[in-house]
């Protein structure tokens, strides 16, 4: 089993997946980020499936994103595909907290998931997702307003997973806005 890879890209391929050559073997792994450039660095926390005809690797910049696709596959109906397209949707933020309020609807806008299925995904993972993400040290947060402020100012998700990561909550906005922009600001 391969859980980790570090080597450069060499390619992006039409379905969202990358080459990555480690030390001249060229792995193709599917991710959930777009963000990935050719020429550079790639680290990845990977899941592998393995099956009769393939065998499949995906690859997470962080471990938490990693448990989280594993906790999707969990859910019946949920295969790989899917889970990496959740991922690609929303944030890992997002889509806890769409499963912890119980809102199926929006789970439901991810592509390739349908009302029953999103239904399944919310029935089965509530309660659950907070509790893994909290172990990992991960919030599911409450900075939606934020969150759409620093979208507009063109950030992606990644880069706005990555700056609220360790902002303690505030009831301010504007003072968690002022601390995440610190942290996207380039050094």
């Amino acid at each position: 089993m391969i859980g980790w890879l570090e080597g450069e890209v060499r390619h992006r391929l039409p379905n969202g997946a990358l080459v990555v050559d480690v030390r001249g073997v060229g792995y193709e792994v599917h991710v959930a980020r777009d963000d990935f450039a050719t020429g550079n660095t790639a680290r990845l926390f990977v899941y592998t499936v393995v099956r009769d005809d393939a065998i499949s690797l995906y690859g997470f910049v962080t471990f938490e994103e990693r448990e989280f696709f594993e906790m999707l596959l969990a859910t019946p109906g949920v295969g790989p595909s899917t889970a990496l397209g959740a991922l690609r949707t929303m944030t890992t933020t997002e889509l806890a907290f769409a499963i912890e309020s119980g809102d199926a609807k929006r789970v439901a806008l991810i592509p390739g998931i349908g009302p029953k299925t999103a239904s399944r995904i919310v029935l089965e993972l509530k309660g659950k997702v907070v509790s893994a993400l909290s172990d990992e040290g991960v919030r599911v947060s409450d900075n939606e307003a934020v969150e759409d402020a620093l979208r507009a100012l063109g950030y992606t998700g990644s880069e706005i997973r990555d700056a609220l990561r360790d902002v303690a909550p505030s009831e301010d906005e504007s003072a968690t806005l002022r601390e995440a922009l610190h942290r996207l600001r380039p050094r």
